[in-house]
Parts: structure tokens; C-alpha cells; sequence
């Protein structure tokens, strides 16, 4: 008997328009004993086909829809299918160079749930995320072999999204040609490095890759505050950029000293000055010294996780715009992000536009900015859209 998973009446409305999350609310009964990751038919209560899926018995998303073509077989061709599709997409783009980096697959995105991939100079990071990544994993590998070619592949299965899986923390290499531990690659002009292992995510962010040159054209003999600096990718592309001086404030003693390492990597050591500390609590003591920056980047970590967390993580959102609008020259620029999903554009302009009213500033938006094209956001998934941005002007 074919394992299926049954939807309450009504429930379906969702899968009919393509949504690739299945709800254990929206289920009446599962039908057979589905291990985690197996393949599941998803019917109506008469039967009627609505998708392929992979199932997650321990996961609020109690299936991860893999096709809603009932024709369409999920084995190893499906996911070579499925890879194949999302390379040639970043082939088209151009962001396959040698020494470049960019996202491979995108999870659902890229009709892969659960399952990341990013590629930096011939190595690729993975991070299987869901029940159906982790059960066809080796079938992925495989598949990233054949289609990329790559030096070496490493995992960083970590996170609360595996967690909510039910799976524990992976990390370690998977495939390697030269036995590596680090990475050299490029972002436009600045070169980057960083320890297989080590970092956020899969070693670094790249969903800002576009935003460094959006932000770095306003840096021109300008001086510059990186807040939530991570490894300085933002300021350190300003001062590649014209840039006369720059500070980055960051938490992260492994960040710093990644950062320090770029910058004299990149020439760029005398004109940066690094502050380990609390990024709230170093931008009120700039303020309170009087000092004032040309442009002043904000790139704070996830502040809104769920849904209930919206009224505090708005709050700390603020809280950090209003700083940072207080430190900015008069005629200046104010480059600020959000990467919280459940903080939309609307809101996170609204917010922002409360912080000025708060810290006595005018503004003028610029330019908005969002996640580049190797993070695409599938029309029938805008959980996928997630990053942000606002470039102000600042009287």
C-alpha cells in the first residue's frame, strides 16, 4: 500500500495553489507507517492527487512537498533533475567563476526543501535541513559531484531547523580533492577567506554579495561605521571603494580576527579600526561622544525568529536605527537591513521611519534592496523573501 498522507477538508486550499508546506493541523490521518524523509502521495479526503512529498514525523511541517506533477517520480534522476536546473540557473547568471561565491540551491526555492548549497571558489558547503534532505543525502552529493566538479564538499547541518527535524548538529567534510581547510574566494574586488568549520551558516553571507557595491557607491571620501560587522565585508568594500577611514563594531572575537585578516589581505589595515563589544551599547557611547560618520551601514543579526517574538524583535529594530540615524552626518547615508522573514518590507520601512521621527532626522530612501538572484523566492513561497533593505539619505 502506498503511504499517503490525508488533508482535512478545506486544508487543501494552500497545496492547490502550489504551497510546498504541509501543516500536521491541515492533516486528518496518515495512512501506512512512513519512516522519516520517505516519499508520500498527498490526497484529498475522496483520494484525489494534490502532491509528492517528503515526510518529517516530528516537525510541525509534517511534509515538505517535493512535485505536485503525479506522474513525477522522487528518486535519485528526480533530485539530479532538480540540481542540474538550479546550477544552469547561476550558470546563466554568470556567478560560476572560478574564484567567485554564490548559492547553488536555494531549499524550496529551488524545488529542493530543506537542502542548501553554496559554492565558494571549486567548494561547496551544504546544510541539509529537512527529513528529505538528510534521507537522500548521499543521492544529492552525488549529484552536486557530477554537476559541479567541485574541490571538496563540506556540511553544516546545524541550526533550529534541523533541530525541529528531530536530527542533531553535522559538520565535517564530505568530499575533498586536497585535504583544505580553507577557503579563498572572491566578492567583487574584495578577496575573502575563511576556515572549512568555522563562521556563520555555511562560512559567510551571501545573500549581501550584490548589496556591497550598492552600499560602497556612497562611501566616496567618506567615513565609514560597519555595525554588526561580522567579518567587514561592508566596510571593507567601502574603502576598495573610496572610502577615507572605516570602523567596524562587532561581538564575534572569531569575526574580528577574520576581518582583521582580510583587511590586510586587501591593503586595507592602516584605515580600519576594529571594537569588539556590544554593538547597542558601543553605538550610544559613539553618540554620546559626539562623534558622526558619512555613512553608517546596519546589518544586525535575526532579531524576529516566530511570529511572537514580531513586538520585541520591531522593538530592538528600532532601538538600533535610531542610534544609528543619531551618528550619521548631516547629508549623510544610512545603509540598514532586516533578514527577519516575519518583518516585511512595509513594516520595516515603518519602523525605520519611527526611528527617525524619534531621533529628530529626516530621510529620503534612495534605493531598497533585497536578497541578489542566486536567492531566488519561488512565486508560491514568499517565505522564501526575507532580507531587506533601505538606503536613506539622511538631514
Amino acid at each position: 500500500m502506498t503511504e499517503r498522507i490525508v488533508i482535512k477538508p478545506g486544508r487543501e486550499k494552500s497545496l492547490l495553489r502550489r504551497h510546498p508546506w504541509i501543516f500536521s493541523g491541515a492533516i486528518e490521518r496518515v495512512e501506512g507507517e512512513p519512516e522519516s524523509g520517505a516519499t508520500v502521495d498527498v490526497v484529498d479526503t475522496r483520494g484525489s492527487f494534490l502532491a509528492r512529498a517528503a515526510y518529517s514525523p516530528v516537525s510541525q511541517i509534517r511534509a515538505r512537498v517535493w512535485s505536485f506533477d503525479p506522474e513525477e517520480r522522487i528518486d535519485e534522476s528526480f533530485l539530479r533533475r532538480r540540481i542540474e536546473r538550479a546550477v544552469d540557473a547561476r550558470r546563466r547568471l554568470g556567478l560560476l567563476v572560478d574564484d567567485g561565491a554564490c548559492r547553488i540551491v536555494f531549499s524550496e526555492s529551488d524545488g529542493l526543501p530543506g537542502l542548501i548549497v553554496d559554492r565558494y571558489a571549486g567548494h561547496l558547503v551544504c546544510q541539509f535541513l529537512s527529513a528529505g534532505a538528510e534521507r537522500w543525502r548521499e543521492a544529492i552529493v552525488a549529484a552536486l559531484v557530477d554537476a559541479l566538479r567541485p574541490r571538496a564538499i563540506h556540511e553544516r547541518s546545524e541550526g533550529a531547523a534541523r533541530r525541529k527535524e528531530g536530527f542533531e548538529s553535522k559538520r565535517g567534510t564530505i568530499v575533498s580533492e586536497d585535504g583544505a581547510d580553507a577557503v579563498e574566494y572572491r566578492t567583487g574586488r574584495l578577496r575573502r577567506r575563511f576556515v572549512v568549520g568555522t563562521g556563520q551558516k555555511t562560512g559567510a553571507y551571501l545573500d549581501q554579495q550584490r548589496n556591497l557595491e550598492h552600499v560602497a557607491r556612497h562611501a566616496r571620501g567618506a567615513r565609514v561605521l560597519d555595525a554588526f560587522a561580522y567579518t567587514g565585508a561592508f566596510a571593507l568594500t567601502a574603502l576598495l571603494n573610496g572610502a577615507e577611514q572605516a570602523t567596524l563594531i562587532e561581538s564575534s572575537s572569531e569575526a574580528i580576527a577574520q576581518a582583521r585578516s582580510d583587511a590586510d589581505a586587501n591593503g586595507l589595515a592602516p584605515r580600519v579600526s576594529f571594537v569588539e563589544g556590544n554593538v547597542f551599547e558601543e553605538l550610544r557611547a559613539l553618540r554620546d561622544r559626539g562623534e558622526r560618520f558619512d555613512l553608517v551601514i546596519v546589518d544586525p543579526p535575526k532579531f524576529v525568529h516566530s511570529a511572537d517574538q514580531l513586538h520585541a524583535g520591531s522593538r530592538g529594530y528600532k532601538d538600533v536605527n535610531l542610534l544609528a540615524l543619531q551618528l550619521v552626518t548631516e547629508g549623510g547615508t544610512l545603509a540598514t537591513f532586516s533578514c527577519s522573514g516575519h518583518v516585511d518590507a512595509a513594516l520595516f520601512q515603518k519602523i525605520v521611519a519611527g526611528a527617525a521621527v524619534d531621533a529628530g532626522r529626516e530621510a529620503q530612501i534612495v534605493e531598497r534592496l533585497t536578497q541578489p538572484p542566486d536567492h531566488p523566492i519561488a512565486l508560491n513561497f514568499p517565505e522564501a523573501e526575507y532580507l531587506k533593505g533601505l538606503i536613506l539619505r539622511v538631514y
